[in-house]
């Protein structure tokens, strides 16, 4: 485990533009991004199990659900990002930087809420990819993610994308009258550049290909 040396308070993020290969980040605007992310996480089309583990939603109305995106543009921690596929240009979901803590180079990536032609894809995990890339290069030390112990595909998706299981916060919240027991799970500074060089290599032309990936994310952070 490394230790601090000269140690100075990571820097805050401000929500500048990140580009990747599938996707482009930009700070929520509901002026611009509303429409989309309404059609994508409330239409027909979207997730059904998406508001299942979420402390918010689902959204019977366009008015609380834009109430609701004004209230996250608005926000510091969580700072909500806006995910764009780069092919079409539409809005296809939400996900933040939040529990930022500069002084102790403590940061985690939530409330991700991924319309349904995002997940499995790569634009999912190069969003995740990209803020984690972000929160490292603010100087901060340690990335976390955190979910419903009971959400099995969160904490499957954790574990995919490199976060080490830390433990279970055992009665931790009260989340729409439901009791949650909360998983935690982290990557440090000193594992980053192994989880980053897997997602480098799977990310890459070479492993998405027209037919499909050629390796899995986790055979492309442990090569043979």
């Amino acid at each position: 485990m490394s230790q601090p040396s000269n140690w100075k308070p990571a820097t805050v993020p401000q929500a500048e533009p990140i580009e990747g290969r599938f996707i482009r980040l930009e700070k929520l605007d509901p002026a611009r991004h509303g429409d989309d992310l309404w059609e994508v996480l409330q239409g027909p089309e979207a997730d059904p199990t998406l508001w299942d583990y979420l402390p918010y939603g689902p959204f019977n109305e366009r008015a609380s659900f834009d109430r609701w995106l004004d209230g996250n543009a608005a926000s510091r921690d969580p700072l909500f990002y806006s995910v764009i596929d780069r092919a079409s240009g539409q809005v296809q979901g939400i996900l933040s930087l939040m529990s930022i803590v500069p002084d102790h180079g403590r940061i985690e990536i939530g409330h991700i809420a991924f319309a349904g032609a995002m997940q499995r894809t790569p634009k999912g995990s190069e969003a995740v990819y990209l803020l984690g890339k972000l929160g490292f290069a603010l100087g901060n030390r340690r990335l976390e993610w955190k979910c419903n112990n009971a959400n099995a595909r969160s904490k499957r998706a954790a574990e995919r994308f490199g976060f080490v299981f830390e433990g279970v916060f055992r009665q931790h919240m009260v989340i729409k009258g439901q009791n949650r027991d909360t998983a935690w799970y982290s990557i440090t500074d000193d594992e980053w550049p192994t989880v980053a060089a897997g997602f480098e290599r799977w990310l890459s032309a070479d492993n998405q290909r027209p037919e499909g990936q050629a390796q899995t994310l986790e055979a492309c952070r442990n090569p043979s």
